[in-house]
């Protein structure tokens, strides 16, 4: 089973739409006669905030402390944790696997920043493959480090820069399920995934070699997290609709006297 239409956020006004922050990768850029480190996020993540009625603000790893990111988050109605790269194994104890890639230790410290005080303020988030890694670390759990160490093929990451697809099943009774449906099928590309589940995580999508695919907090309004690629899917909006959403209700609380 596949996506259903967009969600309909989009016709609100803009004076209504909330604001949804999305991290970003430090990347060395090239454009015109400069090749410099910048501030990178594909379009794809911010046509998918958009289409569903939000406004996209991008985040680019920076110093932080724990005040400052409740700071940054203060400005926001939600939060997306976007996918990248590998995380750091020595932030869940491990030694690097061969494949994993070198640590990225600015946006790592930023994201789980980032998400603790989304935790702690009950700030609407949804994390995306990378995402659901760094929030089932941050609050405790592990990563399998390769994945076809595991599966036995590449098929969640079947050729540089091509995505592949596999069919989740949901479970009845997660934020995930009410959202989607029972089962679909959705863009993969990962060679990581979720190991030891973190201490109040539960799982809300499988696939049928039992890789996790998605992962909820339960008691916060929204805290979903998914290990395949929502934004590839132009015609299924359906978990950036709920996080719209979500935010909107945050927002509207928080202005109330």
């Amino acid at each position: 089973m596949s996506g259903s239409e967009p969600g309909t956020g989009a016709e609100s006004e803009p004076s209504d739409a909330p604001v949804i922050g999305i991290t970003s990768y430090l990347e060395q850029a090239q454009t015109g006669v400069w090749d410099v480190r910048a501030s990178f996020l594909p379009q794809v993540y911010l046509d998918a905030v958009t289409d569903a009625g939000g406004i996209a603000v991008v985040l680019p790893p920076q110093p932080v402390t724990a005040a400052a990111a409740r700071r940054v988050l203060a400005g926001l109605d939600g939060l997306i944790i976007a996918g990248g790269a590998d995380i750091d194994p020595a932030r869940y104890g491990q030694e690097p696997h061969p494949r994993t890639g070198a640590p990225r230790g600015d946006r790592d410290e930023w994201e789980d920043a980032l998400l603790h005080a989304a935790i702690e303020t009950e700030l609407p988030f949804l994390g995306i493959c990378r995402g659901a890694q760094m929030l089932n670390v941050a609050l405790g759990g592990s990563l399998h480090q390769h994945l076809p160490d595991v599966v036995g093929s590449e098929k969640y990451q079947p050729a540089p820069a091509e995505f592949g697809t596999e069919t989740v099943q949901t479970e009845a009774g997660t934020a995930v399920a009410d959202l989607l449906g029972d089962a679909l099928d959705v863009h993969v590309y990962h060679h990581q995934a979720l190991d030891r589940v973190a201490p109040g995580l539960r799982v809300s999508a499988t696939t049928a070699d039992g890789v996790i695919e998605a992962v909820e907090l339960p008691g916060v309004p929204f805290g979903v997290a998914v290990q395949w690629h929502p934004e590839e899917n132009a015609a299924d909006r359906r978990l950036f609709a709920g996080l719209v959403e979500a935010a909107r209700r945050h927002r509207t609380l928080k202005e109330q006297p």
